[in-house]
């Protein structure tokens, strides 16, 4: 039986996945030196000491612990400091949890990267991707001693992960849950949560998610939205797809609910701006636009010369990400095209930065503007 056909069967039988076992007594739960007593809740710091780096490198930690036994849920946003909605989704979950009523335990990690919040910053004060440390070291770099110690002490404790995240770098994404399908608990996680598009792939190695995955917890990704904004139409799917993800867990009550199957895309690639072709970009387009190969979707007009180069999709998808209006350059991406179905997706093809590109098929001609397909690029916040 194929892969993909297990993952279609799946798909009709929606059975809690009881990650937890029930503990015979359930008592106070101890999060980093704190105490949480049954149905009640707390905030308070990573680091309790009144320190000089503690003040610098210091994050919140929102526990509630539920009056009842279950599962242990832990949210976790601000990875990258400049990606604020899923700050407010983390924020809203757990201020939307009444501990009296919850089974298990929801613990939230809203402001990873509480430095570069602050700053406004995607990376930590020593310029380094927090994302591509995990599970880190006690003796590596600040990036490092930070991604261990949250993954020590909280995240190696919790059934399930969901990480949240926006498009990086002037752009934006459509809905969105990124998940390794190899990873039957983690899928599960991901058509549960109830809105947006399911994308195929593991993650970047030393990506909370995918370290998560390897180490035993079932882990998915929510995008949504642009860097340095909060948008409620992105932020409330957000805050809605956790609690159907807490209800499937046995956490609350109701019925989760599914992501359809056709909402699974197994691939996606990147149009960009080939050499000689920079300008100002005005996309026509929009998420959630489906398009056809060939199909003028934005320009980009050199402002020195006023010479209009149209872009045209390269390939016939619907648009899951895109770069805002701007100044730009050779090679930088533009749209995200994703081809939906339920067929085997492309490996690691959606979880790769628009930066950081990977051996793959060569540039194609489209139109006046060559449009790479890449589909090992993606403009997400991971």
């Amino acid at each position: 039986m194929s892969r993909w056909i297990w993952l279609v069967m799946m798909w009709l039988i929606s059975v809690p996945m009881g990650l937890a076992a029930t503990p015979a007594d359930w008592g106070p739960l101890e999060v980093v030196g704190r105490s949480i007593e049954p149905g009640s809740s707390a905030r308070f710091p990573f680091i309790p000491d009144t320190t000089y780096q503690a003040s610098l490198l210091n994050i919140p930690v929102f526990v509630a612990r539920g009056a009842r036994p279950g599962p242990t849920l832990c949210v976790t946003a601000g990875i990258h400091g400049d990606e604020i909605n899923g700050v407010e989704v983390a924020r809203r979950v757990f201020v939307g949890t009444d501990p009296k009523a919850l089974a298990g335990t929801l613990v939230t990690l809203p402001m990873l990267n509480a430095d570069g919040f602050r700053s406004g910053s995607r990376y930590l004060s020593d310029r380094r991707d927090l994302n591509r440390y995990f599970p880190g070291s006690s003796r590596g770099s600040v990036a490092s001693i930070i991604a261990d110690a949250l993954f020590t002490h909280v995240v190696s404790d919790c059934d399930a992960l969901v990480d949240l995240h926006t498009a990086s770098f002037h752009r934006t994404n459509a809905p969105q849950i990124r998940v390794d399908v190899d990873d039957a608990r983690s899928f599960e996680l991901a058509r549960h949560f109830s809105g947006g598009i399911i994308i195929a792939g593991k993650g970047p190695r030393g990506s909370l998610r995918r370290e998560a995955v390897e180490a035993g917890v079932p882990a998915i990704i929510y995008e949504a939205g642009e860097p340095m904004r909060f948008e409620p139409d992105k932020i409330e799917p957000g805050v809605e797809g956790v609690r159907s993800v807490m209800r499937f867990l046995g956490m609350l009550q109701g019925k989760p609910v599914l992501i359809p199957a056709d909402r699974i895309f197994r691939g996606s690639t990147w149009s960009r701006v080939p050499a000689g072709k920079a300008g100002f970009f005005f996309p026509e387009a929009d998420l959630g636009d489906r398009v056809t190969r060939g199909q003028k979707i934005g320009y980009v007009v050199d402002p020195l010369t006023d010479v209009l180069t149209p872009a045209l999709a390269h390939r016939s998808g619907e648009i899951i990400g895109l770069a805002v209006a701007q100044p730009v350059l050779s090679g930088y991406a533009l749209f995200h095209i994703g081809e939906g179905g339920t067929a085997a997706p492309t490996e690691e093809r959606s979880d790769v930065e628009p930066g950081e590109d990977v051996a793959g098929p060569v540039d194609v001609g489209v139109g006046e503007i060559q449009m790479r397909d890449h589909a090992q690029d993606a403009a997400t916040g991971m």
